[in-house]
């Protein structure tokens, strides 16, 4: 059975992928803080770890997985994300420490631990955002969010190219708006066309297919402004 870490698990995109994953016969190591929702589904093939990407004590518990359990990983796929909708001038330096840290330095620090797992042929997939994108159009309140994404599309190019002589692929996912629990609460007023189980949909046969065909890229995924 191939093997695959998701992390943002607990809801959202992350909580659908993991069971796509798990129903198609991949062995699953998801991470998040909120074990419960994932083992509430008594699902074979998913075993959770109750993980904060930011923190590296948790972070060591994946270390200590694989080298009991694993030994080596198929596909990285760094879900997890946080968000702060708050104009420029009320944004502390904590509120841009705490958006970076899970969605730049936990995406770098579980790639760290990964990466002697990490086998020839395998796929990091990173879940950015078209706010992200340079020339994308930016929206008011998501200074720290926003520049956040795009940090770590840069990080996934510069992997790519440092690991393109282990074979080890690095692609980047830069989602428009998706119906989840996140967006609901960033925005409550807005309705996006996709839901959760479709982007998983998505995800997941980038995840398994994609590093075929491309290393080092960004591909925007979105329907809609956003």
């Amino acid at each position: 059975m191939k093997k695959v870490i998701i992390t943002g698990t607990s809801r959202g995109i992350g909580f659908e992928l993991a069971q796509q994953f798990a129903k198609n016969n991949f062995q699953v190591l998801a991470l998040s803080r909120n074990q419960k929702p994932l083992d509430n589904l008594k699902l074979k093939n998913i075993e959770t770890l109750s993980v904060d990407v930011c923190n590296q004590d948790d972070l060591q518990k994946v270390s200590k997985y694989l080298s009991e359990h694993w030994g080596d990983v198929d596909i990285l796929i760094h879900n997890a994300g946080f968000l702060i909708n708050k104009p420029f001038e009320s944004l502390t330096k904590d509120d841009f420490l705490r958006v970076y840290d899970v969605n730049v330095f936990g995406v770098a620090a579980l790639t760290q631990i990964c990466i002697p797992y990490l086998k020839k042929g395998s796929h990091v997939v990173t879940i950015s955002s078209m706010g992200g994108i340079q020339g994308s159009l930016k929206f008011p309140g998501l200074a720290a969010y926003s520049s956040a994404k795009g940090a770590v599309i840069t990080l996934s190019e510069l992997l790519a190219e440092e690991y393109k002589s282990a074979e080890i692929a690095f692609n980047v996912l830069a989602i428009g708006a998706v119906q989840t629990e996140m967006l609901a609460e960033a925005f409550p007023d807005y309705q996006a066309s996709l839901n959760a189980n479709e982007m998983a949909d998505y995800i997941f046969n980038f995840a398994t297919t994609a590093n075929k065909f491309y290393n080092g890229k960004v591909l925007q995924v979105s329907n809609t402004t956003p």
